[in-house]
């Protein structure tokens, strides 16, 4: 008897009825990854440093029937995280999503770059990861039920760059941590954790990169065999993918979502 059953595969994609709480929801890619949870049927507790722009994604969810609430936070502030953590519960009873999805940088030469603004990319990007999945682990495991965590980080983990001393380090940092929260959480508790590491993708701060006669974007080009450069909704599918029961055999992983860039 093949030992696969009926039920398991046409469910095994299936995060209906979950919680999702997802960080950096006012960014290019937050508040697809949290629409994108929401349409899957999700709860979505969405969080970022403006409350103006979260009430405006809360009132645009609501319209379309997407069962979620936001609460303010810095990601890098262990206070402001216990208090969103609190909230989520407080609204939704439990957490069974973390999406990881904030991010920051302001590229400099080391000779240029102040310790400030490197620590500063370090916190956003890296300590910030740190604190908010060692908060959300803890009421994962009081749960009992297991749980998933996918962090965004990025190609530059892998790929030194010019100007990114902070970005690079810090987004390599995570995907270590990655790396670590997957052997200190997956077996003992049923955590699974995962980072997705894309290249550039469309937001207000890379538009200028997608003019199509820059030398930007023939560069970028060059190093993309999948021809042309990210949208926000490329990476909505490896989310969903890592957050269901699909996926419960992969943890630890830094999955490659770059349009084949480091093949090249």
């Amino acid at each position: 008897m093949v030992p696969v059953s009926k039920d398991f595969v046409n469910n095994m994609f299936s995060i209906e009825g979950k919680v999702a709480l997802v960080t950096g929801a006012t960014g290019a890619l937050g508040c697809v990854l949290a629409k994108a949870y929401g349409y899957a049927g999700c709860k979505v507790f969405m969080t970022a440093r403006n409350a103006k722009k979260l009430q405006a994604l809360e009132d645009e969810f609501k319209a379309e029937g997407i069962d979620c609430a936001y609460f303010a936070a810095d990601p890098a502030q262990e206070e402001d995280v216990k208090a969103l953590i609190k909230a989520a519960v407080e609204k939704y009873g439990e957490i069974n999503i973390l999406a990881i999805a904030h991010g920051y940088n302001k590229p400099a030469n080391v000779l240029e770059q102040s310790v400030a603004d490197w620590q500063y990319i370090m916190d956003a990007d890296c300590k910030s990861v740190y604190i908010v999945a060692k908060f959300v682990a803890e009421q994962m495991v009081a749960q009992g039920k297991g749980g998933k965590m996918v962090i965004t980080t990025s190609q530059r983990s892998k790929r030194g760059m010019a100007g990114y001393t902070g970005y690079c380090t810090s987004k390599g940092g995570a995907d270590l941590m990655v790396n670590c929260l997957a052997c200190d959480l997956t077996a003992q508790y049923g955590i699974n954790v995962n980072s997705i590491c894309p290249t550039v993708f469309r937001s207000d701060l890379t538009e200028w990169m997608f003019d199509p006669e820059s030398a930007v974007y023939k560069n970028f080009l060059n190093r993309e065999p999948i021809g042309r450069l990210g949208e926000p909704a490329d990476f909505v599918g490896y989310a969903l993918f890592l957050s269901s029961a699909a996926s419960d055999f992969i943890t630890g992983a830094n999955c490659d979502c770059s349009g084949g860039y480091l093949v090249v």
